[in-house]
């Protein structure tokens, strides 16, 4: 059984957390850096971007996260989560942080304010049928570098990447009932596995 990380010092995590283990995944809560520890993946979750990477630096987590990513630690970005992952982001606040390990450029909040949210089903590569996505505050992809595959798009527009270790996407698959994509994150673990 994998153990698949969630950071939990703000955001949508509860709600990774009870898909993951819909998936018979064990799941952690990550607070500190030692939580990090012997983890197959970890899911960075949908929130507040400028709050959790202020936390992220008060807890400790921010270097070792990062430093683990880069070394290989397979990861899923969502909303907050994939801009947390952006070696590029625009809007940011002068004080937010990225760990800067996948090559796209996101616009914060670019799909608009609160009231602006919506849902849409999109294709997605690896999945039979479309999914159901839901946008809340969320980033906007506005470039995509060449070791990035684009998996989902909205409007012409990437809402969901992927590169090496890392799968990412605008929206929030956690407030589905359908766990497909945290399945898609799953199969890129089972695959780094078997290849070790």
């Amino acid at each position: 059984m994998p153990i698949v990380g969630v950071l939990a010092l703000q955001g949508a995590f509860h709600a990774h957390a009870r898909a993951l283990k819909q998936l018979n995944v064990e799941v952690r809560e990550v607070r500190l850096p030692h939580d990090l520890d012997g983890l197959d993946g970890i899911v960075m979750p949908g929130g507040e971007s400028t709050t959790m990477s202020q936390l992220l630096l008060s807890s400790g987590v921010f270097d070792v996260l990062t430093q683990r990513i880069a070394d290989g630690l397979l990861t899923m970005g969502t909303c907050a989560g994939l801009i947390l992952l952006a070696e590029r982001v625009l809007d940011a606040r002068p004080d937010q942080v990225s760990c800067s390990v996948l090559d796209v450029t996101v616009r914060r909040n670019g799909y608009g304010r609160q009231i602006n949210s919506f849902e849409t089903d999109i294709a997605v590569t690896g999945l039979e049928t479309p999914f159901t996505a839901v946008f809340i505050r969320a980033p906007i992809i506005e470039e995509v570098g060449s070791g990035v595959e684009i998996l989902a798009v909205h409007n012409g527009v990437p809402v969901a990447v992927a590169s090496q270790n890392i799968l990412a996407a605008s929206f929030h698959p956690e407030l589905t009932s359908d766990v497909r994509f945290h399945e898609l994150f799953l199969h890129m673990i089972s695959s780094a596995s078997t290849v070790r």
